[in-house]
């Protein structure tokens, strides 16, 4: 191992003068390949030390570094609106020195995952490989609401200064609950500039376009190790960027250079072999580190070593059978997608009514599944109120005893049933009111009773055109609306169920509709939604699931 020598708050100077503060870690034989990693949480973490460590240790000049605004950096903190230029300055600065020999990598996971997609899209010449992990995607893809997520504001009161603020300081149960929204950050105690300005912006403007990069995988062109979990709450990013960067018959230089690995991991990934109700095995945790050194061995320093030489980019565990699998592209060409129809005789209200889910679309008579939702009793989404980790593998047995929530599964599963794919819903369906909600949650239903979430997605009527614009519903007009359910990769046992759960809330990971078609912003008024659900041979309700072969 190279002997390293750390040299701290290290100021490095941005085209408009303001120096951030970064901290380097250096091999003992220089120039060397260097890699960017730069965080609003602080450079001075233990986990990020022995990041650091580990990959000066192995040859690198590692640079950590203090966003905008955060931990001894100079300027104004303002989520992702600065650090594309500055992450473009901050790698052609490493590769300047001269214990730097010119190539520089990025990598880092969640904010520090977004901000290398920000930067790539600036095209540094220095930049020539990135490991972007558990990345959040553009603004209105995870939040299809119109407004952030209210865990948004929970993170927002913890980068309130330069230095990480304690979060268990504020009932967070009771801001979520705030109405009207925008004034959620009065009731921390810390007035947002930054919540109070999303506020303004409830569609996908040029506000929002300035932070988006997902639609402009035209103007990056790197090998990249895209990495996450099943059950990270930022999950749907990384397989969509995935597989808009990934072509391996392209004339783009790396386009064949990316790849993907998917864990059964939350956002913290690779942390434990468990999650909630599941146990993945001992072999669901992997040496990641090596995982990582090995791409940057051979993008950044030109080792001809194995990675990617089997042409199989794509790395993903299989849950349920809790083993690794190796596959050549995503989504997987071999998944076979399967309409799942719901249908039920006396209703679907709940797991005690007759809700069901099948194959056959012939089983399909008329008919419709009604249920009230009530902003002020809303459908509970399983979740820590204060964690970066939204829900998991959660048992929701006891929520679908609800009136409100439709509950609609197969039959015993006869033999394993592999789902490995992007999930999706068509929904037909109707409302009382000028805007509410349709959510969709998979779950995996055990012979014990437990109804086990693999994934869930929403719509929000008043964006089922897109989030350009709102376009509210007319009351009782039937749409028919799709519902992106996101990933999954779980292999349904024999003796167990698919299920599905329809609902209009899934509080607090999604604000609450308040179902008047008024301001997301500033409406305090409250109305009960009588919502409905169709099913017959012509408007067929169903989710589509991709069926992989087990043989």
């Amino acid at each position: 191992m190279s002997q390293v020598t750390i040299t701290r708050d290290v100021r490095v100077p941005m085209r408009d003068n303001v120096e951030l503060s970064a901290d380097i870690y250096m091999p003992e034989q220089t120039p060397a390949s260097g890699i960017v990693l730069r965080t609003p949480y602080g450079k001075l973490s233990k986990a990020q030390h022995d990041n650091g460590m580990f990959f000066a240790e192995n040859g690198y000049v590692v640079m950590y570094m203090d966003v905008r605004g955060r931990g001894d950096s100079d300027g104004e903190f303002s989520p992702y609106r600065n650090d594309g230029i500055d992450g473009y300055d901050s790698i052609e600065w490493l590769a300047a020195q001269e214990y730097c020999n010119g190539i520089v990598g990025t990598m880092g996971g969640s904010y520090l995952g977004h901000v290398q997609f920000l930067t790539a899209l600036h095209q540094p010449p220095s930049l020539k490989a990135m490991i972007p992990i558990v990345s959040p995607s553009d603004p209105f893809v995870e939040w299809p609401t119109g407004v952030p997520s209210p865990h948004h504001m929970c993170w927002l009161f913890m980068v309130g200064g330069r230095q990480m603020q304690n979060v268990d300081v504020v009932d967070w149960e009771q801001v979520y609950k705030t109405l009207p929204i925008e004034k959620m950050d009065e009731v921390t105690g810390r007035y947002s500039k930054h919540w109070k300005e999303e506020m303004q912006h409830n569609t996908f403007d040029d506000y929002w376009d300035h932070v988006a990069y997902q639609q402009k995988f035209d103007r990056i062109d790197i090998p990249a190790l895209h990495i996450s979990g099943w059950y990270d709450d930022e999950q749907v990013g990384t397989p969509l960027n995935f597989t808009r960067m990934f072509n391996p018959t392209t004339e783009k230089n790396y386009a064949k250079d990316n790849y993907l690995l998917m864990g059964p991991w939350p956002h913290g990934i690779n942390q434990s072999t468990s999650l909630g109700e599941l146990e993945f095995g001992p072999d669901s945790l992997i040496d990641l580190k090596g995982y990582q050194l090995k791409f940057f061995d051979k993008y950044l320093k030109g080792i001809d070593n194995d990675f990617g030489e089997d042409k199989k980019n794509v790395d993903i565990f299989l849950m349920g059978h809790n083993k690794w699998v190796k596959e050549e592209n995503w989504p997987l060409p071999d998944a076979v997608p399967t309409k799942y129809y719901i249908l039920s005789e006396r209703g679907a209200n709940s797991r005690f009514g007759d809700g069901k889910l099948t194959t056959d679309a012939s089983e399909v008579k008329f008919g419709s599944d009604s249920y009230d939702y009530d902003p002020l009793d809303p459908v509970p989404f399983v979740t820590d109120v204060v964690s970066s980790q939204i829900g998991g593998a959660d048992d929701y047995s006891s929520i679908e005893r609800r009136d409100d929530v439709l509950v609609y599964s197969t039959d015993e599963l006869t033999e394993d049933t592999a789902v490995v794919g992007p999930l999706r819903a068509k929904l037909y369906v109707t409302s009382d009111c000028k805007d509410t909600d349709f959510m969709v949650k998979l779950l995996d239903v055990h012979p014990n009773g437990k109804a086990i979430r693999m994934m869930d997605g929403m719509t929000r009527m008043r964006y089922r055109e897109g989030m350009e614009k709102e376009v509210l519903m007319t009351p009782g007009e039937v749409y028919e609306v799709e519902v992106d359910v996101w990933n999954t990769s779980n292999v349904f046992k024999a003796g167990h169920k698919i299920r599905i759960e329809i609902s209009s809330s899934a509080f607090p990971k999604y604000d609450r509709n308040l179902n008047t078609g008024e301001s997301l912003a500033t409406s305090e008024t409250v109305k009960v939604a009588h919502n409905k659900v169709f099913f017959d041979k012509d408007q067929l309700s169903y989710i589509e699931l991709p069926i992989k072969s087990l043989k």
